[in-house]
């Protein structure tokens, strides 16, 4: 099993706590997927994973459908995706991904969250080289399927790592080779479950248990904002 792997298995970072959450998460990624590239799921690649997460999420089909419904409007807010940098206490490395329809707000309530936490708000580029940006996608096992064929297989389609887990078939990859993967799962039939972006740190920090509870506090503060949609740090777990 490589780096992807170990990430997975050891990351305790908390994963949108709440279902309303989740759903405005979702929604909000409905929404710039449908501005981009339209309301035809058929037409629309990115809007057919985000279907298949909400679908995962236990979001239910009308809640889906009013969002693709809203974001085609004149009504809906127009957000943008956002990434902002910067250092917990005790050197953690921290990037926070938004998605915003007032970036003023939101980088006057995340740089809030640095100071008060003791930590401090970094310019674009200060912590994003500590970290791979990839994407995973979790597709349905196929019976009889030889994971390493298949891995072979798809390392020309920027497959960097392939692993099963529960029943589940995980693939990593750059974050550059996310359109090429989907087109090979959906022309080779693979049911694609959900599929994420993720921030994979290239080295991880020991603390101490007080120096986590530090950290800790400024994560959750950042997690709780609404506009807030990922918290990537390199603490190790």
């Amino acid at each position: 099993m490589g780096r992807a792997f170990e990430y997975r298995k050891a990351r305790k970072l908390k994963r949108w706590g709440t279902m309303a959450k989740t759903f405005t998460k979702i929604g909000k990624e409905i929404a710039i997927a449908v501005k981009a590239a339209g309301p035809n799921p058929e037409s629309n690649a990115r809007l057919r994973v985000l279907i298949q997460n909400a679908r995962a999420a236990n979001m239910p089909k009308d809640n889906v459908e009013r969002a693709i419904k809203k974001a085609s409007s004149k009504d809906q807010k127009d957000y943008k995706e956002i990434t902002y940098e910067g250092y917990a206490p005790h050197g953690i490395a921290i990037m926070v991904e938004s998605a915003t329809d007032n970036n003023t707000r939101t980088v006057a309530n995340v740089r809030s969250y640095f100071n008060k936490c003791n930590g401090a708000l970094g310019t674009t580029g200060s912590v994003e080289f500590m970290f791979e940006h990839k994407c995973h996608f979790n597709v349905v096992m196929k019976e009889g399927l030889d994971l390493e064929e298949l891995e072979l297989e798809m390392i020309d389609y920027g497959v960097e790592e392939i692993f099963e887990e529960e029943d589940v078939l995980v693939i990593y990859a750059p974050f550059e080779s996310y359109g090429n993967i989907q087109k090979y799962l959906e022309e080779n039939d693979f049911e694609i479950k959900g599929a994420e972006f993720e921030r994979i740190p290239t080295d991880s920090k020991e603390l101490t248990e007080e120096q986590k509870a530090d950290v800790d506090k400024l994560l959750e503060k950042l997690e709780e904002d609404d506009d807030v949609t990922n918290v990537f740090h390199n603490m190790k777990d």
